[in-house]
């Protein structure tokens, strides 16, 4: 497995902008696979939206505006298909050592959601984050920027397999915040996507599937309307999955409505999404240090908001993706097919 080409990048803005979360990634160097924890050791009120047709989550039931639990205190993030979840365990184990979660009476249980991409093309398969993955991303939780790129959930992550995995670019993780009127909103998102990643301010392909020769961008909406067929997929061999968070006050209700508008930023920036063959999932968060009260946007901005947050946060996903070997599979990043280009 060759190495990056480069350190994965920063952001100007970034999910952490938002008081309250902090981000640690783990990823593994015996292949690229990983996992990310967005951690809200105060707890968090949260809503989930899921639009792709093959999900893999655990513990999105009890995120449903009427049922009991009202907070959680982490989501996970990671690779490694439904095997990944178990990386979801370690982070409970974590945050018990250290009393966040949940008071029960007979101990403090941590509420993790979790969501899982599929990353198994990448290198040997049965190597998958895992419990102490999810643990390891717990110790590198903070309040920084997290990296992009290469990183976390994002490590072997790929987009534009439409038209088989050797035609493919590398996707990865990436993050971005809209600050409006005192309150932000930002996103964190792991691209992995069946479809292309498109720049929502151009409306042009950035990454995906590549022409036979692999020298350029098919751009695979026109190559499906002119009747080029794809090749045959596995469900659930895709997905973008990602968490969304505002430091407003929001109920239950107002945070699955935040999840599910949310959306309108992958609907943006992939094409095609939501498919048959995706499990995308976008949680939201809001831990709540700033009341929506006065002057304070509405719904209706942090909608906005939370939808341009995860259209910036999948852009620079891709653009913070870095070429990598694996075997003979050799899967570009965006930066080195425009730079192949001219």
């Amino acid at each position: 497995m060759s190495a990056p080409s480069s350190t994965p990048t920063h952001s100007a803005g970034s999910i952490t902008d938002v008081a309250g979360i902090e981000v640690g990634h783990f990823s593994d160097t015996r292949r690229p696979t990983g996992c990310t924890v967005v951690m809200a050791r105060d707890g968090a009120v949260a809503g989930v939206d899921v639009r792709g047709a093959a999900p893999g989550t655990r513990e999105t039931d009890l995120l449903a505006p009427g049922n009991l639990v009202q907070q959680v205190h982490a989501v996970m993030l990671a690779g490694g298909s439904a095997w990944g979840l178990a990386a979801a365990d370690g982070a409970m184990r974590w945050m018990e050592e250290r009393c966040i979660g949940m008071d029960v009476r007979f101990g403090t249980l941590p509420i993790v959601p979790a969501a899982v991409l599929f990353d198994l093309p990448m290198g040997d398969a049965r190597i998958r984050p895992d419990a102490a993955a999810g643990y390891a991303a717990c110790e590198a939780a903070s309040t920084a920027a997290p990296a992009e790129g290469n990183v976390g959930a994002g490590t072997g992550a790929l987009v534009g397999k439409l038209f088989g995995v050797q035609r493919a670019m590398k996707g990865g993780i990436g993050t971005a915040s809209v600050t409006v009127g005192g309150v932000t909103v930002g996103a964190l998102i792991a691209v992995n996507s069946l479809g292309d990643v498109i720049d929502h301010n151009t409306g042009q392909p950035v990454a995906g599937a590549r022409t036979e020769d692999g020298k350029a961008l098919l751009d695979t909406r026109r190559a499906l309307l002119r009747g080029d067929s794809p090749k045959p997929l596995l469900a659930g061999t895709n997905t973008t999955i990602g968490v969304i968070a505002t430091d407003a006050v929001l109920t239950k209700v107002q945070a699955n409505r935040l999840a599910m508008v949310a959306h309108d930023g992958l609907a943006r920036s992939i094409n095609p999404v939501h498919t048959m063959s995706d499990g995308d999932t976008l949680f939201a968060l809001a831990t709540g240090r700033v009341p929506l009260e006065g002057n304070t946007p509405g719904m209706t901005v942090l909608s906005t908001m939370a939808a341009e947050a995860v259209a910036i946060a999948t852009l620079r996903a891709v653009h913070a993706a870095r070429t990598v070997t694996v075997g003979e599979l050799h899967i570009p990043c965006a930066a080195d097919l425009a730079a192949a280009r001219g």
